[in-house]
């Protein structure tokens, strides 16, 4: 009822968060302030479940008194420490875009909700919203530590958005699809996830053909996309969630990685 129990959002909101320091590590000065931003950002994400949990929205819900009092110093240490450290950062003014950002993040989140309070169908797509929240940590943290939100930040945000929409769909498709063993079958299950895999790479080279991001962005899906291409024609396994959870967040370090390359050198 604390902690997150998401281990795939650890990762949607770690990789985008270390994409954004990296590309846009800054002088000495600027150090503190990006580390004062990780701590915010984590404790704000880390008081998104005791909120839940309190609200009675999230998987788990507070119901004995006990477990509301715990819930609720939870929820106020969290709110407290993230909005200090918020305070620290945009006082007298300084990085007030962070307001932009993260009311675009609160947006999400609660449209997050909404979509899974409709029931099961829409828990994919509630995901995907969620994930622009998670990822804004990107643009977010470049913006720290540069003092510019521009163009670098935002291909920052939808790269690492794209990135992960795919691992949830990905992911999602493991779990339904887990007895089928043919191409047809997996086919019938995934097949906007397998034509996705298909258009993903030319869709980027194109943009960067538009000069929207260097091309260089592109080789940090390859993994992603010979993975979610590969699966269709891989010989049965049974489904172990765990090792599939570990493999995902392997992929989310590599793109973090190759992302933070491609710009860097780009």
């Amino acid at each position: 009822m604390v902690v997150p129990r998401e281990h795939g959002a650890w990762g949607l909101l770690f990789v985008p968060l270390l994409t954004g320091l990296v590309a846009g590590f800054a002088p000495e000065h600027r150090v503190w302030l990006s580390l004062l931003f990780t701590l915010a950002a984590v404790s704000l994400f880390l008081l998104r479940t005791p909120v839940e949990s309190l609200l009675g929205v999230g998987s788990i819900g507070a119901r004995t008194s006990d477990e509301r009092w715990t819930v609720l110093i939870a929820a106020a240490s969290l709110g407290l420490l993230s909005s200090a450290c918020l305070i620290g950062l945009m006082w007298k003014g300084h990085y007030s875009a962070l307001l932009v950002l993260g009311g675009a993040s609160a947006c999400a989140f609660v449209m997050q909700a909404v979509l899974r309070r409709l029931g099961r169908s829409t828990r994919t797509i509630s995901q995907v919203v969620g994930a622009i929240g998670l990822t804004s940590a990107a643009p977010a943290a470049y913006y720290i530590g540069t003092g510019r939100l521009g163009e670098p930040a935002f291909v920052l945000w939808i790269a690492n958005w794209i990135f992960a929409g795919n691992q949830i769909h990905f992911v999602q498709l493991r779990i339904h699809a887990a007895r089928a063993a043919t191409f047809p079958e997996k086919f019938k299950y995934g097949e906007s996830v397998f034509l996705a895999q298909l258009v993903l790479l030319p869709a980027l080279a194109l943009a960067s053909l538009w000069h929207l991001f260097t091309s260089l962005v592109i080789i940090a899906f390859v993994p992603a996309v010979v993975r979610g291409t590969e699966w269709f024609f891989r010989k049965p396994q049974p489904l172990d969630v765990k090792r599939l959870g570990w493999s995902e967040m392997k992929h989310g370090v590599a793109f973090g990685m190759l992302l933070t390359v491609a710009l860097l050198c780009g």
